[in-house]
């Protein structure tokens, strides 16, 4: 009887496993697309050029409101980031002014050990030029952002190491506005003035404009000469994928680090076994 009801429930987790994860926005329950980034899975590692241009929406757009406090000129530069070399992030560096208080008259160009600067000189500055809403630093919003997996489709995420639910969140945030309240809304819902309809964004009102449209950012063709598509889409998958590696640049060494840890363990669980069988063998018990 117990057999029969271990393989009953060990059906159940399986079949909701075999219908695909089903994510949610936090607190909005709209389902939100898992997006195929190159660095998901056991395996896999950011796009140096999907990285350059995320950066660049980041730096054309998005840091008009928002700041990235925790990361340094000088990340930019780093194995497994957007690969900049030393000189181009000494002159990024440069173009910005730094307050500094131990030099003559107060700012100094940046060096590449400075921090990404803030767009405002404090919070209230930042509030007085959105509406009386604060644009939350984007170094981890990342990670502090997510989707909800309901059960017991989340236990298939141990098997597949996913971790993307932040830039999952954002990618979806970034293309889910809509001109006008559309008829899918809550029953009953009043879009507040000054406020824009999202999908994604809890309570569906957000303070945001649309930051990114079609033709909003001009790339340049890389090395390969391909072209990348000028759109809302991109923009928003490029600029989500930036923000993953700023809230989580060391994320391929750590992936490195861990597989070569559970190779460790089974070779040692392994040669334990081994150990065991050789001690005890020959004698009764």
């Amino acid at each position: 009887m117990r057999k029969n009801k271990f393989f009953l429930a060990a059906a159940f987790v399986l079949a909701g496993l075999a219908s695909g994860p089903a994510l949610s926005a936090e607190a909005t329950g709209v389902p939100v697309e898992r997006q195929s980034w190159s660095f998901a899975g056991i395996f896999g590692t950011y796009d140096e050029n999907q990285l350059q241009r995320g950066f660049q929406v980041f730096r054309e757009v998005c840091s008009s409101c928002h700041g990235a406090k925790l990361v340094s000129f000088r990340n930019l530069e780093e194995e497994g980031g957007p690969g900049f070399s030393e000189e181009q992030v000494k002159a990024l560096a440069a173009e910005y002014q730094i307050a500094d208080a131990t030099v003559e008259g107060g700012v100094r160009p940046g060096i590449p050990a400075d921090r990404w600067p803030s767009p405002f000189a404090n919070d209230q500055e930042a509030r007085d030029a959105n509406g009386g809403a604060l644009p939350p630093d984007f170094s981890v919003l990342a990670k502090a952002r997510g989707v909800k997996d309901p059960f017991p489709t989340w236990v298939f995420n141990y098997f597949t190491a996913y971790q993307e639910g932040g830039a999952d969140y954002i990618n979806a945030l970034l293309t889910g506005y809509h001109e006008e309240v559309p008829e899918t809304a809550p029953e009953g819902f009043e879009l507040p003035e000054g406020k824009y309809y999202n999908d994604y964004f809890p309570g569906h009102a957000i303070g945001m404009a649309p930051p990114l449209a079609d033709g909003s950012v001009t790339y340049v063709p890389g090395e390969d000469g391909v072209e990348v598509p000028q759109t809302l889409e991109q923009y928003a998958t490029d600029v989500s994928a930036f923000m993953m590696w700023m809230a989580e640049p060391h994320l391929v060494s750590r992936k490195q680090t861990g597989f070569v840890v559970l190779l460790f363990l089974v070779l040692f669980a392994g040669l334990m076994y081994g150990t065991k069988r050789k001690l005890w063998a020959g004698i009764e018990h």
